[in-house]
């Protein structure tokens, strides 16, 4: 047990009706190893998250043993920036977790002393590790996002049906609409076929494809966001795992899908083929490029050797990912 005490700052909005993030699940694994923890925000007002965040900095920053704070591209990044100048000012020791697909454009000399100021910059991905490495940066360290490997029975499929599971935000960066269009094509072949959507609305994509759905009159299932236990459940049902995000990183929904035995079919962006070796534990296709999908999932359907070979080395590869493997490299920067 180790008595030692975190400051954990991140999105934890996953009682929102968001996806968990990092933030919803890391300081949880962390208490049971015997760090007291004390995590924010879930404010749902960015301001008032914000502030709040500050705040707690303030007045816990000096008082724990580690800050460990949630850095992202957009406009969360502030967040994360303000939060380590407040802790350079308190001389408090922080470690930034490295997120988001465009992260390595806040690699400006203007940042730089944020980056270099922490005790450590944790990357989740060999993506980000690669991006960060240029920078010059000699604290970073390759830690994985994990998962806890028992909760996901890797079920064996020796056929593949037109069955198509999307877990993600609906969000315009992640290209849902293509998802339903890989959909209308697989139909041309197989009448079954059919799609499940699990995952918040997030923008106004969602309304365009309940609405393109509606007017093709296709059998796609909106969920909505499920609880984890819910959509792996419900991917028993389902055969081929689909990834249509423009942007991305290391999507703890992939790693997820590779370890219940879904062959993953993503687009080729930003971390995923460090991620996916392409044709061994998963498929790449062109981003954006419904053809390119088409062709790569009718192939996956029609060889179930190949695809339950792709399913098993998936497996294989996510049980890196496993807590009782990643937890050992956190305590050894934390204890």
């Amino acid at each position: 047990m180790s008595g030692k005490s975190i400051l954990y700052l991140g999105n934890k909005l996953s009682d929102l009706n968001r996806t968990p993030t990092a933030a919803d699940i890391l300081p949880g694994l962390l208490e049971k190893e015997g760090f007291k923890v004390y995590s924010f925000s879930s404010k749902r007002n960015k301001c008032l998250r914000l502030l709040e965040m500050l705040f707690k900095t303030l007045v816990l920053g000096s008082k724990v043993d580690w800050v460990i704070i949630d850095v992202y591209s957009t406009q969360n990044f502030w967040y994360a920036y303000l939060c380590g100048k407040l802790c350079q000012f308190k001389n408090a020791s922080y470690i930034n977790i490295l997120h988001g697909g465009n992260l390595e454009k806040r690699l400006k000399k203007k940042y730089l002393s944020f980056f270099r100021s922490a005790k450590f910059n944790i990357a989740p991905s060999r993506f980000l590790l690669a991006k960060f490495s240029s920078s010059g940066l000699n604290n970073l360290k390759f830690i994985p996002n994990s998962i806890p490997l028992k909760e996901y029975n890797f079920k064996i499929r020796e056929e593949f049906k037109p069955k198509l599971l999307w877990v993600r935000s609906f969000a315009e960066i992640y290209n849902p609409i293509l998802a339903i269009q890989l959909l209308e094509n697989l139909l041309q072949d197989d009448k079954d076929a059919e799609l499940f959507m699990v995952g918040p609305k997030k923008d106004e994509s969602y309304e365009q494809c309940k609405k393109y759905v509606e007017e093709h009159n296709l059998p796609v299932h909106f969920t909505g966001k499920l609880e984890k236990q819910d959509w792996h459940q419900l991917s028993e049902q389902c055969d081929l795992f689909i990834n249509t995000a423009r942007i991305d990183n290391t999507p703890v929904s992939i790693v997820e899908a590779m370890a219940l035995g879904l062959p993953v079919i993503s687009s080729n962006v930003g971390g995923i083929p460090y991620l996916i070796n392409d044709q061994q534990d998963g498929i790449l296709y062109d981003n954006g490029d419904l053809e390119d999908l088409t062709a790569k999932s009718n192939d996956l359907l029609k060889s179930p050797v190949k695809s339950y070979n792709i399913s098993l080395k998936a497996r294989t590869k996510v049980e890196t990912f496993n807590w009782e493997i990643v937890k050992k490299l956190w305590l050894n920067i934390l204890s």
